[in-house]
C-alpha cells in the first residue's frame, strides 16, 4: 500500500530524515517508534505532503504521492493524525466532523451522516452537539481519530493519539485502533506507550536521528541491542 524509498529532509543544518526506505502493507499496522527527536513526525509531515522531501519517492497504492499538497494526498485515501490536537472550539462535536468528512460528501447532510456514523464508532456521539473547547483530552483525543476518519481513509496515520492518556484510556485507543484496522483501514502508529505500540502493531520501524536502525516483528525489535542502545544508551564502564 505504502513504499517509501530513499526519503531525506534537511531543515539547515540539521539532517532530519536520511535516505529512509520502509512499507506499509494492505491492512497492516505498523509501529513507528525512536526517541524523541528521531524524525518521526517529520516522517509523517512527508507523507502526508504537509512537508516537501528533499529526495526520494513515496508511492501510494501504486501512485506517486511526492511532493503533492496535503488535500490531494488525503483525496487519495492517506489521513493523519496530529500530536497536538487543534479542533475548532466553538464548533460543536458534530461540525468538527463534519468538516472532515466534506472532503468526500459535497452534499451537507450526506457529510452529516458520515460524520455522526464516525462519532458512534469512536464513542463521541453523545457528545454530538457540545463545543469541541469542553472535551476532556482523551475525548479530543477521540475527536481528532474522527476527524482523520471522517475523510474515508485506507491509510490512517496515527501521532501519539495515545500520549497523555490514562491506563484505562489509552486501553479504549488501542481497541479502537484494532477495530478500525479489522474493518480494513491500514494504520502507522507513531506511539511512546510501548505496551500499545506491542500489542497493536504486526510489524516496527525504528528511527534514530533519523535513520532507519532496526525493522521486523515487536518481539525481535524489542530485543535489538541497537534499539536498546537508542532508547537508553550505552551503558558505562
Amino acid at each position: 500500500m505504502l513504499d517509501v524509498s530513499g526519503l531525506d529532509k534537511h531543515f539547515g543544518g540539521l539532517h532530519a530524515v536520511k535516505n529512509l526506505s520502509f512499507t506499509v502493507g494492505e491492512r497492516e499496522i505498523v509501529g513507528l517508534i525512536g526517541p524523541n527527536g528521531a524524525g518521526k513526525t517529520t516522517v509523517f509531515g512527508l507523507l502526508s505532503g504537509f512537508l516537501r522531501p528533499d529526495a526520494g519517492q513515496v508511492i501510494f497504492r501504486g501512485r506517486s504521492i511526492t511532493g503533492l499538497p496535503p488535500h490531494r494526498v488525503n483525496a487519495l485515501g492517506l489521513a493523519r493524525t496530529f500530536q497536538i490536537v487543534r479542533p475548532f472550539p466553538h464548533l460543536t462535536v458534530l461540525r468538527n466532523v463534519t468538516v472532515g468528512a466534506l472532503g468526500r460528501h459535497a452534499a451537507p447532510a450526506a457529510a452529516t451522516q458520515r460524520a455522526l456514523a464516525v462519532l458512534n464508532e469512536v464513542g463521541l456521539a453523545a457528545k454530538r452537539d457540545q463545543p469541541a473547547a469542553s472535551l476532556t483530552l482523551a475525548e479530543r483525543k477521540r475527536l481528532e481519530l474522527a476527524r482523520a476518519l471522517a475523510t474515508e481513509p485506507t491509510l490512517l496515520l496515527l501521532d501519539e493519539v495515545m500520549a497523555g492518556l490514562n491506563a484505562t484510556e489509552t486501553e479504549r485507543i488501542v481497541d479502537l485502533v484494532g477495530a478500525i484496522n479489522r474493518r480494513g483501514v491500514a494504520v502507522l502508529l507513531i506511539e511512546h506507550v510501548m505496551r500499545a505500540v506491542m500489542s497493536l502493531s504486526q510489524r516496527i520501524v525504528v528511527l534514530n536521528y533519523g535513520e532507519l536502525i532496526a525493522e521486523g516483528r515487536p518481539e525481535a525489535v524489542a530485543n535489538d541491542p541497537r534499539v536498546i542502545e537508542a532508547y537508553l544508551g550505552t551503558a558505562s564502564a
